[in-house]
């Protein structure tokens, strides 16, 4: 593992480096992006960018400096290769008070890159009892404010699942903590739209793209209770890519079922073909 901070790579990741009272650490006040590492190389790191950048200024915190961090991001992966492995770029307000209100002392910049363990192409997930508010002010951010996932992933894997799915506020199906949802009905794979609070997924997008072009592919709301009636169940996330899943609370499917056969095949040639889409 290797640390960037504000221009500096680190001596270690555990050294001391990032103020007590910086705004990500007092009130979760920040945005992050994870990128995989594939083959040596990032993948679609610039969409990361971008969507880093978009969270930042719907937070109200400004625009992160772009090429900085992709300064971070090379001085993190200089002098190895890592076939498969995670970059964690963080932007927060940066030094402010022990409060709410944000000080003007400028953003702090943060890039972590570790080697990792691909995710298995089958798991399973569970539905939690809480919501995301699709009306909130965070609603479609990538924010630092994790905690309420934290909680969600811990009670998965309490239940032997290594994903937590939620509703939003009006009980339509929304999204995984950290992942997107795609189901499969009568050979239609269907995902949420962005109006159901879900986040505008970097391998969302890139899989509606992609699989539309040998698959049907719709983005539809439906309630939560649709995955227990569906054929087929898929996650797709960064370092998932896509995911078959086996189980969903106490029901168990087919995976991977033949559509998702179809769509991780998709994803694997197209990945092979663009590093940065």
């Amino acid at each position: 593992m290797k640390a960037w901070l504000n221009g500096e790579l680190l001596k270690s990741p555990a050294e001391p480096a990032l103020s007590v009272l910086d705004h990500g650490v007092v009130v979760g006040d920040g945005v992050f992006e994870t990128a995989a590492v594939v083959d040596g190389r990032p993948f679609a790191l610039t969409r990361h960018l971008e969507r880093l950048a978009r969270s930042a200024e719907g937070l109200g915190i400004g625009r992160p400096d772009l090429d900085l961090l992709r300064e971070g991001v090379a001085a993190t992966m200089a002098g190895r290769r890592l076939d498969f492995g995670r970059i964690r770029i963080t932007v927060t307000s940066g030094i402010g008070p022990l409060g709410s209100p944000r000080g003007d002392a400028g953003l702090t910049h943060v890039v972590i890159t570790e080697p990792a363990e691909r995710p298995p192409a089958v798991s399973s997930i569970v539905t939690v009892p809480w919501t995301r508010n699709e009306r909130g002010a965070l609603a479609g951010l990538k924010t630092t404010s994790y905690a309420e996932n934290a909680k969600m992933v811990e009670y998965a894997k309490e239940r032997g699942a290594s994903e937590a799915v939620m509703a939003n506020t009006r009980g339509d199906l929304c999204e995984g903590t950290g992942s997107n949802v795609m189901y499969v009905k009568d050979g239609t794979i269907v995902t949420p739209t962005l109006d159901s609070g879900c986040l505008a997924g970097i391998t969302r997008a890139l899989a509606l793209e992609w699989l539309s072009e040998e698959l049907a592919v719709v983005e539809q709301d439906a309630p939560l209770d649709v995955l227990f009636e569906a054929d087929e169940v898929m996650l797709v996330g960064t370092t998932r890519t896509i995911q078959a899943i086996r189980r969903v609370d106490d029901r168990e499917l087919e995976a991977p079922g033949p559509v998702t056969q179809r769509a991780q095949r998709i994803w694997r040639e197209r990945e092979a073909e663009h590093h940065d889409p």
